[in-house]
């Protein structure tokens, strides 16, 4: 017995396999906070990753003095060290870019 699928329906796949790989892998946390930012996690992460290249390990928007007062935090490790790089979530600026320490809060 042969299958076929009709266009419709291989379309309907298409976009279903396309949006569960284009969702980001890193889940994080303070996304009730995201209602606030000005601009989204991607695009946060996009700044940071052009401040320190690298992988990214862990993400999270919170509350943090500094800026607005609301910013983008990432984990972004390159080598042998990682990097915390802070976005604010109004301005898109960095405003935090330094080694991560031997206890990472």
């Amino acid at each position: 017995m042969k299958f076929h699928m009709s266009y419709r329906s291989r379309l309907f796949m298409g976009i279903v396999t396309l949006l569960a790989f284009a969702t980001p892998a890193l889940a994080y946390t303070g996304q009730k906070l995201a209602s606030q930012a000005k601009i989204t996690i991607a695009q946060a992460r996009g700044i940071a990753l052009k401040a320190h290249p690298g992988k990214v390990t862990d993400e999270e928007l919170e509350r943090e003095g500094g800026g607005s007062g609301l910013r983008y935090s990432f984990d972004i490790r390159n080598r042998s060290h990682t990097q915390e790089v802070g976005v604010d979530a109004v301005s898109g600026k960095v405003i935090e870019n330094k080694t991560e320490g031997p206890n990472p809060d």
